[in-house]
């Protein structure tokens, strides 16, 4: 199999995976209980411990994206080349649609849903550029000092508590956006905030760069 598309497969089941988490326990959390809080603890619990599974078990074959911002930061820094960027992206987008589409079945749910839950408003849209420029430094504040090792489990660790202190709850991820407007559960999207959104995480990423640009040694 050739090396980039197995890289694209993995980012294509990587994206599934976490979104068909963040999607699935996100259905859970309201079943379980009629307590958004609780809900929102479940569906951050989850999502977090995946995320670094995830990270863990794809990073060594195609760097564990699962972001296309992750993907743009990476291809404008030279680390990655433009057909990797090229691929990746779709991968991404359409592993977070099939993310959704297996968490509603998974459910017993109807399989395609459009989201009607509006989130875009102005404190959200800036919950999203402080969610994604806090990951895009992080990653690559370690990544200059060699501590890519403790990437799997610092990404984690900062989605799962932008889950909490962002308004937006965090989701730092133009795929992932996408992906969840085909759920019309806890963790949907509807469609009109999806461009707002995007732009703020675009925001957020370059901000992230510029931060972590700034705070390097060379």
């Amino acid at each position: 199999m050739p090396a980039l598309l197995k890289r694209s497969i993995a980012e294509f089941f990587g994206t599934a995976l976490l979104v068909c988490v963040v999607v699935g326990s996100g259905i859970m959390g309201t079943s379980l209980s009629g307590d958004e809080g609780i809900a929102l603890v479940i569906n951050a619990l989850s999502t977090a411990f995946a995320l670094a599974l995830l990270i863990f078990v794809v990073g060594p074959i195609s760097g564990a994206h699962f972001n296309p911002v992750v993907t743009l930061v990476e291809a404008f820094s030279r680390n990655i080349k433009d057909i990797d960027l090229l691929a990746y992206i779709p991968a991404q987008i359409f592993g977070a649609v099939a993310g959704s589409i297996t968490a509603n079945a998974m459910f017993n749910q109807t399989a395609i849903q459009i989201s009607t839950q509006n989130r875009a408003n102005s404190g959200a849209l800036i919950g999203e550029v402080i969610a994604t420029a806090g990951l895009i430094a992080l990653i690559g504040i370690l990544s200059k000092r060699g501590q890519g090792t403790v990437i799997p489990v610092a990404v984690a660790g900062w989605i799962g508590s932008a889950y909490f202190f962002t308004s937006s709850t965090s989701f730092a991820n133009p795929a992932v956006t996408i992906g969840r407007v085909f759920t019309d559960t806890f963790a949907g999207i509807e469609p009109g905030s999806v461009l707002p959104f995007v732009a703020a995480q675009l925001v957020g990423a370059a901000l992230g760069f510029a931060i972590a640009k700034g705070v390097s040694n060379d």
